[in-house]
């Protein structure tokens, strides 16, 4: 296997002052290669979005890190603000969640596909606008030429996730990061978007992170699948191991909350319980509360990452 493009090691992110300083992420670590896709699945607070600004620099002022991004032979926790703006965009990009509070109400989206050309590429105005009528044909939007003097506010949800995928890819990305890009679609225009991403991602061979709640999405977009639970990464591997033979309690917890049309039922299974305070990390697993097969073990000592198959590891006594 050739060296990864992207290479995270213990990562750790903490928020807030003195005694108030918590830990969000804890020891996050994962390879990504060249044109491969990774998708990061977690409930709501996980640190699926917070592992995707630390790999873009933009973690909230006050945090501090400790581990390590190597991404083209250097640790992105370590370089300055000039060397992120050398990186940010031309060779990690990223389409953020909701793209009417990422957009910028106002500027037209063309003037904002072609300030990133202008900036990272040194076009001209007029090479920039050309670029962005080019690039909104390329993400499927009818009539690019008009299109490109509107404003966010003037087109669909749909359309406006399609001027933030134009945006990401205008520098031609080694790695696109897509947190959580069909959220509030509704299902035709989700597909559309993932058909996008998929085919662009395919022609281009860029590595795509893709982050997302759904599973559906995630067994059918990604090659790799990591799952993170209170800020740790709990189950990590292929799609058919992770998914097909889910090794970690919260994971199988999570396929099971699945609606399923073959075995119709009248609730769905729920993993009982909430995500423990994370200003009061568990000295143990931090599932433990929650965990249908939790001992008294799991508790008190540090839980290791176990692999319970080719690259397929679980952060679990009894995987």
């Amino acid at each position: 296997m050739t060296a990864p493009i992207l290479r995270v090691d213990n990562l750790s992110v903490s928020l807030g002052e003195g005694k108030n300083r918590t830990t969000i992420l804890k020891d996050v670590s994962f390879e990504l290669q060249a044109g491969q896709t990774l998708g990061i699945v977690g409930e709501s607070g996980c640190g699926k979005s917070m592992t995707a600004l630390a790999l873009m620099g933009l973690l909230p002022e006050g945090s501090a890190s400790e581990g390590s991004i190597f991404f083209d032979g250097q640790n992105l926790l370590s370089i300055g603000p000039k060397d992120w703006t050398r990186i940010r965009g031309p060779r990690i990009a990223m389409i953020f969640q909701e793209p009417m509070t990422a957009l910028n109400p106002v500027m037209t989206v063309g003037n904002q596909i072609a300030e990133m050309l202008i900036v990272h590429e040194a076009m001209s105005l007029t090479q920039g606008r050309s670029a962005a009528i080019d690039l909104l044909h390329q993400v499927g939007i009818a009539d690019p030429e008009a299109r490109v003097d509107v404003y966010p506010h003037q087109m669909s949800g749909g359309m406006r996730q399609r001027v933030m995928i134009a945006m990401a890819l205008a520098c031609r990305p080694d790695i696109l990061i897509a947190d959580e890009p069909t959220t509030a679609l509704d299902v035709s225009i989700e597909s559309q978007i993932l058909d996008l991403l998929l085919t662009l991602q395919q022609k281009r061979g860029m590595a795509l992170v893709l982050i997302s709640h759904n599973l559906a999405v995630i067994s059918e977009m990604s090659d790799q699948v990591m799952v993170m639970y209170a800020g740790r990464v709990v189950e990590s591997g292929s799609v058919a191991q992770v998914l097909g033979q889910p090794g970690h309690p919260y994971t199988r917890g999570l396929m099971s909350s699945i609606p399923d049309r073959q075995h119709l039922r009248k609730r769905l299974p729920t993993i009982s319980g909430t995500v423990p305070n994370l200003r009061y990390r568990p000295t143990g697993c931090e599932f433990f509360e929650r965990c249908p097969q939790a001992q008294q073990a799991c508790r008190v000592e540090p839980i290791a990452v176990r692999t319970i198959g080719a690259q397929h590891q679980v952060r679990c006594v009894m995987p």
